[in-house]
């Protein structure tokens, strides 16, 4: 089934909308905004700290490397199978007990291995269960917006914006705290700080967003909501659409961060610093095209053709630059110009899957779209690596910006597309 409209919102259950909007309040809104970014924060020093400390530990690339693809396994597991649950449980509840449960594992290992020197299983072990833990609660919250935003009287552009906003300032923040703080304190302290910022996240919720599931969720059969899920994500076919697209740029991006650009930065560039101010200067500018969306975005109507703008400056723009070797100056001119452009697709998309997929199942169907996005990185990373040392890094920036090119013409081709303006 193709929705050319919005679906009808059921008047009872996690996510719907009550029959008239109630006093306008705010502060549900925010409180999530602030929680998705501690959480977030907390997310980016996770990554930075724990293959730091398994290679402190242990000295093994191999180990480090093995305990990161299984945090990944979790995560694409989660992102599938945790949707359904935020159905059943309620999005406030199961945003709580997923910051809670990755605040124990991520404070599980320094204590562990302060008792007993924390074995490699488990370590794999914690690195599951936090890989678990984490697509539940990003997609819990994400779930939450379309209803607090009619209760904050904002508009569903603004409000994804904002979200999305929150979660690259503070990932642009983790980064460089996390590097501080190990070299600081050391890996073990920063994970307890981890910790910590994902109880903080878990109380947050807990006391400033009141009464969203005072409505008890129907109790539907889990694998009966996930067959629902999953099916709706075939039938809409401009969502399924949007979720191979993303599982194809998402794969040539992991390539680009992890692989292609620094080679670039070592064998052209000759600079980690350079590389440095390339990440820096895309991830403020896309913060900033994140917010101006906000700022106009409702009234904007031809969401196709800015989808599809924004992406081919985020891809075959900036990826073919760097076949010309322009210099330093130039690509940040282009890199500035893409992160801007790139600011948009989040909220933009946001404001699409809001507007189609039906109340009931929609934690789900974000989940499994959540997945597509990320079952491909691994795979762009290794290829990327790949067409590097058969290659050269010239000749693979050529290859993924064409690729890129092929699949971010799709929207202008396909009619389908058409239908990310209908209101």
């Amino acid at each position: 089934m193709t929705l050319a409209e919005p679906a009808p919102l059921p008047r009872a259950g996690v996510g719907s909308f009550p029959a008239r909007a109630p006093e306008r309040a705010r502060g549900p809104l925010a409180s999530v905004l602030v929680a998705n970014a501690v959480s977030g924060c907390g997310t980016t020093m996770t990554l930075m700290a724990i293959p730091w400390f398994v290679l402190q530990t242990t000295g093994s690339a191999t180990q480090t490397g093995l305990v990161a693809a299984i945090e990944a396994v979790g995560l694409v597991l989660s992102s599938v199978l945790g949707g359904p649950l935020v159905g059943r449980f309620g999005a406030k509840r199961v945003s709580m007990a997923s910051d809670l449960v990755a605040a124990v594992a991520v404070g599980s290992i320094p204590l562990l291995h302060a008792a007993n020197g924390l074995p490699i299983w488990q370590l794999v072990v914690l690195a599951m269960v936090l890989g678990l833990s984490r697509a539940p609660g990003d997609t819990a919250r994400y779930s939450m917006l379309p209803r607090l935003t009619e209760l904050a009287g904002t508009s569903m552009e603004r409000a994804a914006s904002g979200y999305d906003g929150a979660g690259r300032a503070t990932r642009m923040l983790g980064g460089p705290l996390a590097g501080s703080l190990i070299a600081l304190t050391g890996p073990p302290q920063v994970l307890v700080i981890d910790a910590v910022t994902f109880l903080f996240s878990a109380l947050v919720i807990a006391v400033g967003v009141r009464d969203l599931d005072t409505e008890r969720p129907a109790r539907r059969h889990y694998f009966a909501e996930l067959r629902e899920g999953l099916a709706y994500l075939r039938s809409d076919r401009l969502i399924a659409a949007i979720a191979g697209m993303i599982a194809v740029t998402n794969a040539l991006d992991s390539a680009t961060i992890t692989v292609l650009m620094p080679s670039y930065a070592r064998d052209v560039l000759h600079s980690s610093v350079a590389l440095g101010m390339i990440i820096g200067v895309f991830g403020a500018c896309a913060l900033t095209g994140t917010l101006v969306y906000g700022w106009i975005g409702h009234r904007i109507h031809q969401r196709r053709l800015l989808f599809t703008t924004a992406f081919i400056l985020v891809g075959p723009v900036r990826l073919l630059i760097y076949t010309v070797d322009p210099g330093l100056p130039a690509i940040l001119l282009v890199v500035a110009v893409a992160g801007f452009a790139a600011g948009s697709i989040n909220p933009l998309l946001a404001v699409v899957e809001y507007g189609r997929i039906p109340v009931h199942i929609r934690s789900t169907v974000i989940g499994a779209i959540g997945a597509c996005a990320l079952v491909g990185m691994p795979l762009g990373s290794l290829l990327g690596g790949l067409a590097v040392e058969t290659w050269e890094v010239h000749l693979t920036f050529a290859a993924g910006g064409l690729i890129y090119l092929c699949a971010t013409l799709c929207p202008l081709i396909f009619p389908i597309w058409r239908q990310m303006d209908a209101r």
